[in-house]
């Protein structure tokens, strides 16, 4: 159904339980799925969050300064993803680290014709270090990399299986959508990706599936087509 999707992860997944450092457990798990789709023949880029490590928004609510913060954050996630490139080779496949800022040697600067090619010749792409910019988060920094490397879709790997009207992990009466359209998202203030990058993807009518990606087979099964998670469209 896609031939080139971009991942989006939050930092906290990978912290497993806890939300907090880096899970082996967690890297290799994500590692086998991701592997496995570009086995397939997709073309996988990955965005990581850096929340398990730092986010420079809540660190700002403490004192800190927010342009720094957000820089602190920005690193957590070139950290996530040097770590996740790692337990993807791992699996047989190849995996490259580009980030928002120049960082060589730790991973190469960020050109979207290389983060492409890289894909085309059967590796993933990670794109770390958010938009290189304070005040964008990494839900930002994905939708504009999903549009820049023109990705069918933005998938968003949570750990509940769709968009709900209310956290369902706080109410239990809150109800799950099958699909919605942008416009019913950014009305609702529904919490999924914040308001600019549901707004980037608007304007770029780049789909979001928001997936359970702690299922296992969850990737492959949305991959391949079935119903899995919750469509966001124009």
């Amino acid at each position: 159904m896609y031939r080139r999707v971009l991942l989006k992860l939050s930092g906290e997944s990978l912290g497993g339980p806890s939300g907090k450092g880096i899970s082996e457990d967690m890297l290799a798990a994500y590692a086998r799925e991701i592997a496995a789709a570009v086995k397939a023949g997709l073309q996988v880029s990955v965005v990581i969050g850096g929340g398990n490590i730092f986010r420079g928004l809540s660190g700002a609510g403490k004192g800190f300064d927010r342009v720094n913060g957000d820089k602190m954050g920005m690193l957590a996630t070139v950290i996530n993803s040097l770590g996740l490139a790692m337990a993807i080779r791992s699996e047989g496949v190849g995996a490259e680290v580009f980030t928002a800022t120049p960082m060589m040697p730790v991973a190469r600067y960020y050109m979207r014709d290389d983060a492409v090619a890289f894909m085309e010749n059967g590796g993933v792409s990670l794109i770390a270090g958010g938009t290189g910019n304070p005040f964008f988060t990494t839900d930002s920094g994905a939708a504009l990399r999903a549009l820049e490397i023109g990705a069918d879709a933005l998938l968003k790997g949570t750990r509940v299986d769709g968009v709900y009207t209310a956290d369902p992990e706080k109410d239990p009466q809150a109800v799950r959508y099958e699909e919605l359209t942008f416009d019913k998202a950014m009305e609702d203030h529904l919490k999924v990706m914040d308001q600019t990058a549901f707004a980037l993807c608007r304007e770029g009518n780049m789909p979001i599936i928001v997936f359970d990606m702690n299922a296992e087979g969850n990737l492959m099964r949305l991959l391949r087509g079935e119903k899995v998670g919750t469509l966001v469209h124009v």
